[in-house]
């Protein structure tokens, strides 16, 4: 057994985009140390199987870690169920997760930053999770902070904060409206948490990332961050449903290692402040253009 916290990797049909994030992830500083889950989820449509059974062919054969387990989903179980489903499993045989999708290219000092945060604040009840990708926000940060924000992109949980998951969006929004909290939610109008909640609560989208941050966000609890991204999103290239081309979130991952040391669990108002500004500048012109073409008027899967 290892000490390690396990990688859960959510793939689908993007071949090319799985080798990247496999590759990046087999020259991770603790790999061999790590068990690596891989969900594969079955095909929407007979044109997606041939990319379904080529991304599997690919994991079957994949080494470098101290064990590989491939998952085969029968049946397409959409993004969201076999997330979610995949990490209930995982956090029943383990404390801690890693989560990974299949276009998220990670720095060497991925794991070893997730897996040393995930063991400093394993029994901080007010941290839910650990963040791996950084907005490139322009301004000096410093080595780890905090976000009362989960985000989505190459993240680590514990068994513990998971439970706070509430998969009924229309509870979540029900508990926003009476808190009156919508406005704190959207980071003061920067980004459209709540509409992107009632779009998942009316079957627009199938979203499990906004009932996270949600779920998290309504416990009053926070989610730590490098000051420098270790994580980079290679599906915005126009191949994913689930995202459009823009280069808004490009950042630089980092070749160092991040030093995790035990803070007091609170925001920064100086980076709350600049991530707002950050994100209502996107929002007003790319962002805000393939949110509502991405999630505006069609199902997310």
């Amino acid at each position: 057994m290892t000490n390690r916290p396990p990688i859960a990797l959510f793939v689908y049909n993007r071949l090319l985009h799985t080798m990247s994030t496999m590759e990046a992830l087999q020259k991770n500083h603790g790999a061999r140390e790590s068990i690596l889950y891989v969900y594969s989820d079955g095909p929407r449509s007979d044109a997606d199987a041939e990319g379904v059974a080529a991304v599997r062919n690919y994991v079957k054969k994949v080494t470098g870690f101290a064990d590989v387990i491939v998952v085969e989903r029968e049946r397409n179980l959409g993004l969201a169920r076999s997330l979610t489903s995949g990490i209930d499993a995982v956090l029943g045989a383990h404390e801690s997760i890693v989560v990974l999708e299949d276009d998220l290219v990670t720095s060497p000092y991925f794991l070893q930053f997730m897996g040393d945060a995930l063991r400093c604040y394993e029994h901080e009840e007010q941290v839910a999770a650990i963040h791996g990708y950084t907005f490139p926000l322009g301004i000096p940060l410093p080595d780890t902070f905090f976000l009362r924000n989960t985000g989505c992109w190459g993240w680590g949980t514990w068994r513990r904060a998971w439970a706070l998951f509430e998969p009924d969006g229309r509870k979540l929004l029900e508990q926003l409206r009476n808190s009156r909290l919508s406005t704190n939610f959207d980071m003061h109008g920067a980004y459209p948490y709540t509409r992107m909640l009632e779009n998942q609560v009316n079957g627009r989208i199938d979203s499990w990332a906004v009932r996270w941050h949600a779920s998290t966000f309504l416990s009053n609890k926070f989610t730590l961050y490098p000051g420098v991204s270790l994580v980079k999103n290679i599906g915005h290239d126009g191949s994913g449903m689930h995202c459009g081309t823009s280069k808004f979130y490009d950042v630089s991952l980092v070749e160092k290692e991040v030093m995790v040391a035990l803070l007091p669990v609170r925001e920064d108002p100086r980076v709350t402040g600049s991530l707002e500004a950050y994100l209502r500048r996107g929002h007003s012109g790319t962002v805000r253009y393939w949110f509502w073409k991405l999630f505006g008027n069609r199902m997310r899967p």
